[in-house]
């Protein structure tokens, strides 16, 4: 199949796409929060590389969430737009899910931390354990919404396990989480969900025979509310 892929869930933007004669093409660009301005133009710069028209896709793959309220909005959309003017499916994958299949592919086993800056002074997070020659995960801290100092007194009640910590969440609390006897946080690598291990996901699961979504029924995994409403919500009880 020809396939792309959408990845908006942090400040990070990336797109991946892949032809059906194997051929790989990716972007990022991290650090400007430009999430309108640069995913159509980067999306079809890849399609071009790949001699690709848009309607040669087959599948979207999307990151639905948890993660930035607007980064999120745009992915989606640009996702079920894109799929609904092809007649296609689209693929909708959690951020810690790929933060979490991206440290496998990185070659990291046991317990995995996976945490995306939700701002607020909070990060999305989950932990999962990696089992060898299991591609399934097991759940040991299920995705929540955390502070950084909740989140800590969770990996603290793992008793010292070893712990790797993946995502811009991970990063930005470092000092606090990587305090946690066990817990070591990947400062230089997997700072965001790469679209490459969204794309690959999508596909496999597809191969094995999943059903994509039709396009009105994808939605984004907000997992709180946004900030418009919260300081609305404020404002009016005050």
């Amino acid at each position: 199949m020809n396939i792309v892929a959408i990845e908006t869930a942090t400040e990070t933007i990336g797109v991946a796409a892949r032809a059906e004669s194997g051929a790989l093409a990716a972007f990022s660009l991290s650090g400007r929060r430009r999430h309108v301005e640069t995913l159509v133009p980067a999306l079809g710069d890849l399609l071009a590389q790949l001699e690709l028209a848009p309607s040669d896709v087959h599948l979207v793959a999307v990151d639905l969430g948890p993660g930035l309220f607007t980064g999120l909005r745009v992915g989606v959309a640009a996702a079920k737009g894109l799929a609904q003017a092809l007649g296609i499916g689209v693929v909708g994958l959690s951020s810690l899910d790929i933060l979490t299949r991206a440290a496998v592919e990185h070659g990291h086993g046991g317990y995995l931390l996976a945490a995306v800056d939700a701002r607020r002074g909070e990060v999305f997070a989950s932990v999962r354990e990696l089992r060898a020659g299991h591609d399934e995960t097991q759940d040991v801290i299920p995705s929540g919404l955390f502070a950084p100092e909740e989140l800590a007194e969770a990996l603290l009640e793992l008793g010292g396990m070893p712990i790797v910590g993946v995502g811009d969440g991970v990063q930005r609390y470092s000092e606090i989480l990587g305090a946690v006897p066990g817990v070591a946080c990947l400062m230089d690598a997997l700072a965001f969900p790469p679209p490459l291990t969204l794309l690959a996901r999508a596909a496999a699961l597809v191969e094995a025979g999943a059903s994509p979504l039709d396009p009105q029924l994808v939605v984004p995994v907000y997992m709180r509310e946004a900030d418009a409403k919260s300081n609305f919500a404020r404002v009016t009880s005050g």
